[in-house]
């Protein structure tokens, strides 16, 4: 998700504020909102005023564009859960702290370079790849603003620009950063280790009695046996509503006869297509199949699968091509064509089986056109039902008084917990309606609750029948458990052990050749191990481990899979040359001395703010972001 949000900055400038919002919100809390504040206004950073349309507008807008770089519209209140409104509210009042600072030092910007800013936007070019007045039309009016409105905006940008500009514009990083972090970055190690897995510990028997009644007492909470609920539901859907008995077979055969074309299908043919690169390579082709050879040998003679050239089973108007349709369909199974000149290459057809027109007759489909009918009816009448049923259960109907009432089944399922799991352990049977397990464990014995929507036109009723509280379990209840987490304890423990064991002498001068030769363990080598980049056995724990020090080091880790120890030592390591002039180092500089700039305007910015002032309306903006505020 915060992917999707750096994604969402455009130019550099944008990604400075973005940025820089952790400065802006670092003073915030200092001040709330005041008396003596416009009712339109959001914040206010010294005398420039941010309003509530502009903050607005501009939430908007960045909730628009995370929405479809998300592929998803976003409700207001999600955008409040992933910040949105902080962003775009930071973003205001940072410019509002440069525009007063623009301000105080008389920084402008002449009306002809503003004309000529705002002419070599890509955003306003036409067609032809040139400035469009009608572009820009567009485009102000796709976004909110008039032009005049969107003029003042450019002319502030093109200040606070030169603000920045003047600030950090030429600041680049020491080239020692640089070469630094490229060393940091680019080195690579070798490391010799020995694999501590389970088979080279050993098995681990089952504990003694005194053991295991000693670690279950220690790790009773563990075992506890969560809470358990029973409910009973009553599902009103168009499939439990339906009445198939209520539709006559007069309408079931007029309902076949306008829908006739749904049950016949038309003559199909499975199809072979085999391509040559020229009309001349065809016809020779067609020549050797009228000579005697099949298509099957033509095939083996040049290579080809059934899958490279099967087409699948065709109707007449599946055909992309209807010069090749035609050609099909005049063939007789087991028949070639000659060469066909299709619309993309020249082919020579072959039909493998012929499958002869059909229609399924009315009483082949009679139920499941009966079904459908009682269905679509269900659907008409369902949301008529769905008042009666709410008025009924606002009246202090019961479930089971609804369900004889309506003719509505009302079904009890076996108990489970929070995971929707049985005391057994297995997926209880439950209605996929969103909220039901939730709403059960919020729920009591007794309580009405609301109504859950459930399929796409159903809905559905539940109420909590019995609570099953969580308990302690007995050993003989868990036993097999117990027996399996102790043994899976055990092994950790022991392969921690063994491990830090083998380091132990490892760091004490025995070399890892006799170190093997004591263990019987294989000592492996990993060469060119980079930083940040897990692969094979080393996990990031254990490249952690790799670059934790100088050449020498020696350490214990996790492997990747976690079920087996890394002893190790790095045995030499290696650092590229530095090449100031490589597109790597051109690309690090740049996102270094931007890092730089971003810092400097940041601070200025926070320094700009603490002596200004910034005061936030927290009522309005809580009210354009559509939460109310406590």
């Amino acid at each position: 998700m915060l992917d999707a949000l750096r994604k969402g900055a455009g130019t550099w400038l944008a990604k400075l504020f973005i940025a820089l919002l952790i400065f802006s919100f670092a003073i915030w809390g200092v001040t709330d909102f005041l008396q003596g504040f416009g009712q339109n206004t959001a914040a206010k950073v010294g005398d420039t005023e941010v309003s509530l349309l502009e903050f607005d507008r501009t939430y908007r807008q960045d909730l628009n564009r995370l929405s479809q770089q998300l592929r998803r519209p976003l409700t207001r209140e999600e955008g409040a859960a992933l910040g949105v409104p902080q962003q775009a509210l930071g973003r205001l009042v940072a410019e509002a702290a440069l525009n007063n600072t623009a301000q105080d030092l008389q920084l402008g910007i002449s009306d002809k370079r503003l004309a000529a800013l705002i002419q070599a936007d890509p955003a306003f070019r036409g067609l032809s790849g040139t400035y469009d007045r009608s572009r820009l039309d567009q485009v102000l009016r796709a976004n909110g603003y008039q032009e005049d409105e969107y003029v003042v905006q450019r002319r502030k940008i093109a200040e606070r620009n030169q603000l920045a500009e003047a600030l950090a514009g030429n600041m680049n990083a020491p080239i020692s950063y640089l070469e630094a972090l490229s060393a940091y970055q680019s080195e690579t190690r070798t490391v010799d280790f020995l694999l501590v897995t389970p088979e080279s510990v050993g098995e681990i028997e089952d504990p003694s009695p005194d053991i295991l009644n000693a670690y279950f007492e220690e790790n009773k909470a563990g075992f506890r046996a969560p809470e358990y609920r029973e409910i009973k539901f009553l599902a009103l859907t168009p499939e439990t509503l339906a009445r198939p008995n209520d539709v006559v077979e007069e309408d079931a055969r007029a309902e076949y006869e306008q829908r006739a074309s749904d049950y016949y299908q038309p003559e199909r043919r499975k199809v072979l297509q085999m391509s040559f690169p020229s009309k001349v390579a065809a016809e020779e082709a067609a020549s050797e199949l009228a000579g005697g050879k099949t298509f099957s040998e033509l095939m083996s003679e040049r290579n080809l699968t059934n899958n490279d050239v099967a087409l699948g089973v065709m109707a007449r108007n599946d055909f992309l091509d209807e010069t090749l349709g035609s050609a099909a369909f005049t063939l007789e199974e087991g028949a070639s064509s000659g060469a066909v000149e299709g619309r993309f290459s020249t082919v020579i057809l072959n039909v493998e089986e012929i499958l002869p027109e059909s229609t399924r007759p009315f009483d082949e489909v009679k139920d499941e056109i009966i079904q459908a009918l009682a269905t679509e009816q269900a659907e008409r009448e369902i949301l008529d039902l769905l008042d009666e049923v709410e008025d009924a259960r606002a009246g202090g109907a019961l479930l089971e008084e609804i369900g004889e009432r309506f003719s509505l089944p009302v079904v009890s399922v076996e108990a489970f917990d929070q995971n929707g799991k049985s005391s057994s352990g297995g997926d209880v049977d439950l209605p996929a309606a969103d909220g039901l397990v939730a709403g059960t464990f919020e729920s009591d014995i007794g309580i009405e609750n609301d109504v859950l929507q459930f399929g796409e036109q159903g809905f559905l009723w539940y109420e909590v029948d019995k609570v099953i509280p969580e308990r302690d379990q007995t050993l003989d209840e868990v036993r097999n458990e117990v027996v399996s987490t102790w043994k899976s304890d055990e092994m950790t423990r022991r392969l921690n052990e063994t491990a830090s064991d083998y380091l132990t002498k490892l760091n004490n001068g025995t070399s890892f050749e006799n170190l093997a030769g004591e263990t019987g363990l294989e000592v492996r080598t990993e060469e060119n191990i980079a930083r940040n980049a897990p692969s094979g056995y080393f996990s990031q724990e254990a490249i952690s481990q790799v670059f934790g020090g100088p050449v020498g080091t020696s350490a214990v880790a996790n492997s990747s899979d976690g079920n087996t120890r890394l002893v190790l030592k790095v045995s030499a390591a290696n650092v590229p040359a530095f090449d100031a002039a490589s597109p790597a180092i051109g690309a690090l500089d740049e996102q270094l001395s931007q890092q730089m700039r971003d810092s400097l305007i940041g601070q200025f910015i926070t320094d700009r703010e603490n002596e200004a002032g910034v005061e936030i309306n927290q009522a309005g903006v809580a009210q354009v972001i559509g939460l109310t505020q406590n």
